[in-house]
């Protein structure tokens, strides 16, 4: 055992974050902590490293033991970003110095057998330390969390996406026995979080991670602990398991729960009727007061089961595409973007009506550029660009601005044109609620944020979503409520994310861009497999395009299983509509039905003119 915590309780400004907290860190496990935004997970890790100390309660910890926690990156005075990542082996290199100093001793020195045998023992320890494959395991490090192309700057004018990236290389070089991890996922890319998982697995340390990304804790997590209400629930297995076993546990406890208050119920009943009888008796009858008084000590001694909550606390995300778009939504033909580099070179990309396009790649490959190009909000160096004119796009981008002078409210309502009444009610499904509509917006969470923002676009007139790293900030509930809305979304969707479960669930066309553009007709994990074990089979976008014609004929290659997938969904939503409009007798909820029943059948058709074409 490494490290164990008994009834752990604190809190902050009266507010109690955790109320009866246990949980045992053994040797070798892989554990990986979920839970809602604010439930406590980055409290929980300063109490065990010990920045922070428990209001009630015990920490026990193993003697000396070697903690390694990425936090607050410190500074490195003159250091280069490759200078920091050595000083993990700062023993190592000090015994590397003193050999170095013993070599040139030894090529002047008459005594040389006394430094021989001092070498000899330095050497020694040098050698089992690992001295001979720091560089090795340094340059394995750089090459795996793509490092390259920054970590030889000055570690002072690196950025905080940077230098995080540094300290999680730094934490992982040390090997300290318990190495405790906050999101680590964030700012890397696809391919370098595919390699922090085979890292992890294959780690000598003992690991705690803090993450929200269904697919690392997956591929890492041996078990998973949710930290919910004040308290912490241990799972066995990754967090596909844990998923299985809490809906089983909820259930379980719902079934007790009911059959509880069946019992409590029936003898709550059963000394009403006691008292009853004792009272009519003339006199009244004392054995039925006795046995009264008896029931109601042994209801009082029951320890009632809290009512499981069967569904988390999700937003209210639905989003309504309005109109169409005509067949073509989004072209780029041979389009490159240049400042004082090259961001991108030739690159085409295409995405039709009701599409669902990811666009994916390394850091800085300028996928939210090509965002940008798209929208017209950035003019590329060459190339063309076509947007359908009937377009309404609603743009979710990765950095969210709102007027600092702004409360919640205000930075809602200076969008969204609704009284207070409604803007608070239309906020709440967005779960703020009470008070926290008149926070100050510079005060709110990057999750607020996130939350204000999918709120807005909501209530946006659109046809077409275009988002930039949209799960950014948002805990696992807040994600699943999102998928869900989209996945409901009858227009047209393009995204960016580094969301591995995001993407695949939603996305049946992915763009990998790299320099230029690469088209895949599947998923990220598709794309991924093709690229590590087929680079032959990937599909390049042509460079050079005669004509509009010509990229129609290169970028729209329709899979036509997903495109009967989705008429599948459109059919069974269109005659959903259809049996409401049948039981409703309201007449503006029967124009409103019968609006969006039109919707659905003319996208209905348009699919089934794509399917035509495409037989």
């Amino acid at each position: 055992m490494l490290i164990e915590l008994q009834h752990i309780q604190k809190q902050f400004g009266g507010h109690a974050v955790l109320i009866d907290a246990n949980l045992q860190v053994n040797v070798g496990e892989r554990i990986g902590l979920v839970g809602r935004n604010g439930s406590g997970k980055t409290t929980l890790l300063r109490l065990i490293v010990g920045v922070d100390a428990p209001d009630e309660g015990t920490i026990y910890r193993k003697q000396r033991l070697h903690i390694g926690y990425l936090a607050q990156i410190p500074d490195h005075p003159g250091k280069s970003g490759r200078d920091v990542l050595y000083t993990a082996f700062a023993e190592l290199t000090r015994l590397g110095d003193e050999m170095r100093q013993l070599e040139e001793q030894m090529a002047s020195s008459d005594d040389i057998d006394t430094l021989l045998e001092t070498y000899g023992a330095l050497q020694t320890r040098y050698e089992n330390g690992g001295g001979y494959v720091i560089d090795s395991k340094v340059n394995a490090m750089i090459d795996g969390l793509r490092l390259t192309r920054f970590v030889d700057r000055p570690f002072a004018t690196l950025s905080g996406g940077e230098r995080t990236k540094v300290g999680l290389a730094l934490a992982l070089l040390q090997e300290p026995e318990l190495l405790i991890l906050d999101e680590p996922t964030n700012h890397l890319d696809l391919e370098a979080m595919a390699w922090l998982e085979a890292f992890l697995r294959d780690s000598p340390s003992t690991l705690l991670l803090v993450s929200h990304d269904r697919v690392f804790l997956d591929a890492v997590a041996t078990r998973i602990v949710e930290c919910e209400d004040g308290e912490l629930t241990s799972f066995d297995g990754n967090y596909s398991a844990f998923v299985a076993q809490k809906e089983k546990r909820l259930l379980d406890q719902f079934h007790a729960y009911t059959e509880q208050q069946k019992k409590i119920k029936k003898m709550k009943e059963t000394i009403r009727q006691l008292r009853q009888w004792a009272n009519e008796g003339n006199p009244p009858n004392e054995k039925f007061y006795r046995r009264a008084k008896s029931m109601e000590k042994a209801l009082a001694r029951i320890e009632t089961i809290k009512r499981p909550r069967l569904e988390a606390v999700q937003p209210d995300i639905q989003f309504t595409a309005n109109g169409r778009t005509g067949r073509d939504v989004f072209e780029a033909i041979d389009v490159t973007v240049r400042y004082d580099r090259s961001v991108f070179e030739h690159v085409s990309f295409y995405t039709g009506h009701g599409e669902r396009v990811a666009i994916v790649g390394p850091n800085g490959s300028g996928k939210s550029t090509l965002l940008k190009v798209m929208l017209g909000h950035v003019e590329p160096t060459s190339g063309t660009v076509r947007r359908a004119e009937r377009a309404r796009i609603g743009y979710l981008s990765q950095h969210i601005d709102f007027d600092d002078s702004h409360r919640l409210i205000e930075a809602f309502r200076a969008r969204i044109a609704v009284d207070e009444g409604q803007a608070r009610q239309l906020l709440a499904h967005f779960l703020f609620y009470g008070a926290s509509v008149f926070k100050p917006v510079k005060d709110l969470s990057g999750g607020e944020k996130m939350r204000l923002m999918l709120a807005i676009l909501m209530h946006e007139d659109v046809n077409v979503l275009v988002l930039d790293e949209p799960t950014n900030h948002l805990d696992i509930e807040a994600r699943e409520a999102l998928e869900d809305a989209l996945d409901r979304f009858t227009g047209t969707l393009v995204a960016v994310s580094h969301d591995r479960y995001f993407l695949n669930k939603l996305f049946p066309i992915t763009y990998w861009l790299d320099g230029t553009a690469t088209r895949f007709p599947g998923n990220v994990t598709y794309a991924l497999e093709k690229r590590q074990h087929e680079p032959e089979a990937v599909v390049i976008v042509p460079k050079k395009m005669k004509s509009a014609a010509a990229t129609m004929t290169a970028v729209d290659v329709r899979d036509i299983s997903t495109d009967e997938a989705r008429l599948n969904k459109l059919e069974a939503a269109h005659q959903a509509l259809l049996r409401q409009m049948n039981e409703t007798n309201d007449l503006t909820e029967l124009l409103t039905l019968q609006q969006q029943a039109d919707i659905l059948q003319t996208d209905i058709d348009t699919l089934l003119d794509h399917l035509l074409e495409s037989m």
